[in-house]
């Protein structure tokens, strides 16, 4: 039975990304209704904390099973529906700080019961988490508070697939390979609150190595030949890799300069390797968090076309080629592609559900009429 709990603090986190999404088009100059003008400038937070960070504390207070730990993805979802009704800064700021606090505590839990490479580094991820709201509470610049942003979901997930993909046993080296990775990129984020610039550069090759570490050690690379699911989440993983370390090439190049090259170097990250990540990750979330199955369909691969192509035409033809219509049209591909996920993620459980409940599938029941028909005619 669907866990109603989980499914409620869910809704909270579908309502933050179309809030979300809907202040994208706002941003790509897409014709939207005047009341959602002010969801552009939320967009961000909206997308990472509302979005994002509800899925991931509820994904991790479920694993915990202890009550107080779902205060993290409901302060999260409401920090986000503050947000989208236009309450004073102060209240979703202190809403979704309360959130990541709960989800550093969480942590501190995690810890008590094991010891292991994966849980440090997503504890280090959930601080980053109440350090992001409070530079927003300061009023610090969206830019100062991106790479923040950043840490959190790259650590998090950095930290899921080592915990995923069986790799807590690791060789000596490997394990200090990662650790120094991960380390850079922590220098770096930390870095630029003093000196911007640099700062996003050393983050930069923090993200490339990690993205070479995660290349080279993740199962995916051999689970790619299989079929099914298992080659769906392989190729998912595999190319957020890769974009991954094309925004940390973007950051070292950058630094933290504006315009063009800032939205591709958020959206490299974000979107090409975070959004890879949560659809790849889906199918073994979802079955964990609400207690159905969401079996695996061919139509999945439309909306990870969609993705990528969509950030292709963005971050090629829009932000490096100067091509605005492209990189709008790159832009919308993007949300089709997010709200396609959904829709087809939803209808996978919904079809799996009337089945397990005994209706007969479709292929089923047009044999039966066809044998009907037959014996009619026998008769």
């Amino acid at each position: 039975m669907i866990d109603r709990r989980s499914l409620a603090l869910l809704s909270l986190g579908g309502v933050s990304l179309l809030a979300g999404l809907t202040g994208a088009l706002v941003l790509l100059g897409v014709g939207m209704p005047s009341g959602t003008s002010h969801l552009a400038a939320a967009h961000g937070l909206l997308m990472t904390l509302g979005f994002l960070g509800t899925m991931i504390a509820l994904e991790r207070a479920v694993a915990l099973r202890e009550r107080w730990a779902f205060l993290a993805p409901l302060a999260a979802g409401l920090g986000a529906i503050a947000l989208l009704v236009g309450a004073p800064p102060l209240v979703a700021g202190m809403l979704l700080l309360a959130g990541g606090l709960v989800f550093v505590a969480m942590y501190a839990a995690f810890d008590r019961i094991e010891v292991a490479l994966h849980i440090r580094t997503q504890a280090v991820a959930a601080v980053a988490w109440p350090v992001a709201t409070l530079l927003w509470l300061l009023d610090r610049p969206v830019s100062g508070i991106v790479p923040w942003l950043a840490a959190f979901l790259v650590l998090i997930i950095a930290g899921e697939r080592l915990e995923l993909s069986r790799l807590g046993q690791l060789a000596p080296r490997a394990r200090l390979s990662f650790i120094s990775a991960a380390g850079l990129l922590c220098a770096g984020v930390v870095l630029t609150l003093l000196v911007p610039d640099l700062g996003s550069r050393v983050a930069g090759a923090g993200l490339v190595a990690l993205a070479a570490w995660l290349a080279v050690h993740d199962l995916a690379r051999r689970t790619v030949r299989m079929g099914g699911v298992t080659r769906f989440i392989a190729l998912c993983l595999l190319m957020g890799y890769g974009w991954l370390a094309a925004g940390g090439l973007l950051w070292i190049g950058f630094g933290a300069m504006g315009g063009a090259a800032y939205d591709a170097m958020l959206h490299t990250i974000f979107l090409g390797f975070v959004m890879s990540m949560v659809f790849g990750h889906a199918p073994v979330i979802i079955p964990a968090v609400l207690r159905v199955p969401l079996p695996h369909h061919e139509r999945f691969y439309v909306h990870l076309a969609l993705l990528h192509a969509g950030l292709l035409l963005r971050v090629l033809g829009g932000d490096l080629l100067g091509a605005h219509r492209l990189w709008q049209l790159g832009g919308v591909l993007n949300v089709i592609a997010l709200l396609l996920f959904v829709a087809s993620s939803a209808a996978a459980v919904l079809q799996e559900l009337s089945a397990r409940r005994g209706s007969p599938p479709r292929r089923f029941v047009r044999r039966t009429q066809r044998l009907q028909r037959e014996v009619v005619r026998i008769d």
